[in-house]
């Protein structure tokens, strides 16, 4: 193999000096995007790009897309007997949203067809109490940016918006379905320019008047990236508002009486504040507040107390802490004499369901499930009964939901995904490893019979408290079914194992991140799954952060990256997209302390000349509004100019589509690309 020609880039001689510490950025050109320079430079990567040798692409194009073709269907949420879903057929882009009641299901909104190139995405839906109207938010091109409707739900006639600026907007109703709060961005021309995408307040609006007349509930003089959580108790009496700076794991928490002071000027009461905690509450049917939080217990509790006396102070544990389990969610149902909790778990990423008394908390049996796998959200009627519901998912099995009747104690399946699809024999078993610090690890490896060593990718996150749970893959199983091994690695800085667990891989404890993916691969090399020559490694977002920093500490370890959305430039993030908001979560250049851990692993800037490194493949997205493709841009630039051996850097940039939601079209094209690259630097023979 010879070495790749890669497009000039001129590296400037620009060196800030950061608390005494020189910082050299030569690409920082790359950060403007309507520089001609930038532009001529990024075609010329796309150029090399489409250029590559990559044999398989159009096998695992076909691959995943057929495999894809299970469709998708979501749990329900109910309002008396209509009930609110999504599903996507086989041949459809998007999940439609429904409503089914007495009469049968129809469509409510289809985003392909209100946008038949496929860029619009269905970012969120919130049915009123009484289910005669709906809130949904929409955004096109991925930039998320999403607008807010209203629908009358009998007609599907559009009665209200768009209301701009409603990113991450939850929707709490009053009953009637005449109003509700929720959370809007001020206006760019009352922030100062940069911060357009912070700012948030609390609203509360009335359906049919102009935004502009929104009363303002919330978030007047508080910190500019903070998000707000707002719900609304099922009779309307209770409202509770979060705040969260940032992505930080903790929150502050109010709750305010409707019926003693008015929703126009609620009476706002402190359950927490400026508590190292994150906390949620549920309003129940029974007149009791129940509490979920990791106040004193990382792995999380549920507690009880009165609506009028919600401090921790007056918490009383109905389910403590799990040694081993961390608490997910629950449910209450309470449609028999004796009313039962189900409490959603995870054992080292692994889902499960217990039952308990709901009076006491009593432990008094499980929910049978249909294997190892993960289960989504517990659903159960607002007006109460015996029924809940959850999905499930695992590495073979598509996401499916389940319906549970705490009458008979017995599980079936609710509604399987419309596609039938052939999906190949595989298994997974999850691994016990030790990092450097002698951490034990979790890892989930997926294969099909073989020995090794064996084409390998191994993935990771590794942040944000985000856990990797098993679900099914149409991309492990186009790799698996081809001969190559997948695994998992649960790094410290995700949720497996509680906030602990994630906060000994977060701020200064970062590096623990990337120790952990190391042992990881030293495992996989050292018990015969692969060897350096076969293994790659992926992520994506705060994972390309991961596999970045990966292949600038140990460029022997991994024969190919894939690298996706990064964050890249540790020094300059907070500066981009979201950035601002992740401060809590990584550090502060602007702080001398934050400043040593970002800059003791920034991967860009710790890019050097002669180094053999991994063929690696960049993947970037143009309407990204939380991590800046610059990113990406940056770090191939100086990876192209440092690679001392013949393995190719390449930068792969996708136009109209963003960090999160995309047509499936769209993800098989981004799927094929990434296996077909790791395929060909692995050894991976497809079709052998």
């Amino acid at each position: 193999m010879s070495r790749v020609p890669y497009p000039p880039a001129r590296r400037d001689d620009i060196v800030d000096d950061l608390h005494g510490t020189p910082v050299p950025d030569p690409y920082r050109w790359l950060e403007d995007s309507d520089d001609p320079a930038t532009k001529e430079w990024l075609d010329a990567q796309e150029t090399l790009f489409r250029s590559a040798e990559l044999e398989g692409r159009d096998h695992f194009r076909e691959r995943v897309a057929e495999l894809l073709r299970s469709g998708s269907v979501g749990t329900p949420s109910w309002r008396g007997e209509r009930r609110f879903f999504t599903r996507r057929a086989p041949d459809q882009e998007h999940p439609v949203l429904y409503v089914a009641d007495g009469d049968g299901e129809r469509v409510l909104l289809d985003p392909g067809a209100l946008d038949p190139s496929g860029l619009t995405t269905l970012d969120s839906y919130q049915p009123d109490k009484e289910g005669n109207r709906l809130a949904y938010q929409i955004s096109v091109g991925g930039d998320e940016e999403s607008r807010l409707y209203v629908v009358d739900v009998a007609t599907g006639e559009v009665v209200e918006g768009p209301i701009d600026r409603c990113r991450y907007s939850p929707v709490a109703w009053l009953p009637g379905g005449e109003a509700f709060y929720y959370v809007r961005r001020l206006a760019p021309s009352l922030v100062p320019a940069g911060e357009e995408q912070f700012h948030r307040r609390v609203y509360l609006h009335r359906v049919g008047t102009s935004p502009d007349d929104d009363v303002l509930i919330f978030g007047e003089g508080l910190e500019k990236t903070n998000y707000y959580g707002v719900s609304v108790s099922l009779d309307g009496r209770w409202l509770s508002i979060s705040a969260s700076r940032g992505t930080a794991p903790r929150n502050d928490l109010w709750v305010a009486d409707l019926v003693a002071s008015s929703p126009q000027a609620p009476e706002l009461v402190t359950v927490q504040q400026d508590v190292d905690a994150q906390t949620g509450l549920h309003f129940g049917r029974d007149g009791r507040l129940y509490v979920f939080t990791d106040l004193d217990a990382p792995r999380g509790r549920v507690c009880v107390t009165s609506p009028e006396t919600p401090g921790p102070e007056h918490w009383r544990d109905l389910i403590p802490e799990d040694a081993e389990a961390v608490l997910s969610d629950f449910a209450i149902l309470d449609g028999m004499a004796e009313p039962v909790l189900l409490v959603g778990w995870t054992r080292h990423a692994i889902g499960e369901i217990s039952v308990h008394a709901l009076e006491s908390g009593e432990r008094i049996g499980a929910v049978p499930l249909p294997g190892l796998g993960s289960i989504g959200g517990i659903v159960e009627r607002p007006e109460g009964g015996h029924e809940a519901w959850f999905s499930y998912t695992d590495g073979i099995t598509p996401t499916a939901v389940y319906r549970y009747d705490a009458l008979t104690g017995e599980t079936s399946l609710w509604e399987a995904p419309p596609g039938a699809v052939e999906v190949p024999e595989a298994t997974t078993e999850q691994v016990v490893y030790r990092s450097k610090d002698g951490t034990e690890v979790h890892m989930l490896i997926t294969s099909r019979p073989g020995s090794g060593p064996r084409p390998t990718i191994l993935y990771g996150y590794g942040g944000f408290g985000v856990p990797m749970n098993p679900g099914f893959s149409a991309a492990t199983l186009a790799w698996v079914e081809a001969g190559g091994v997948y695994a998992v690695a649960q790094l410290r800085g995700g949720g497996e194992e509680g906030e602990q667990w994630h906060r000994d891989g977060m701020l200064g404890n970062k590096q623990n991140v990337f120790d952990d993916l190391h042992a990881a691969a030293e495992h996989l090399i050292a018990t015969g799954v692969t060897s350096p020559d076969r293994l790659g490694i992926s992520g994506g977002s705060n994972g390309g952060l991961l596999v970045g920093a990966a292949l600038t500490q140990r460029p022997d370890l991994y024969a190919a990256v894939v690298c996706l959305a990064p964050l890249l430039d540790m020094v300059r993030y907070e500066k981009f997209g979201l950035g601002a908001t992740w401060n809590v979560e990584f550090g502060s250049a602007d702080v001398p302390e934050e400043f040593a851990w970002l800059w003791g692993y920034s991967p860009y800037h710790h890019v050097r000349e002669g180094v053999s490194y991994p063929a690696t493949l960049f993947a970037v997205f143009a309407s990204d509004t939380r991590v800046h493709p610059l990113h990406a841009w940056k770090m191939a630039a100086a990876l192209q100019h440092a690679q001392a051996g013949d393995r190719p850097i390449l930068l792969r940039n996708e136009t109209e589509v963003g960090h999160g939601a995309r047509a499936v079209s769209r993800s098989v094209e981004l799927a094929a690309d990434q296996l077909a690259f790791l395929a060909r630097h692995t050894g991976l023979k497809v079709g052998a």
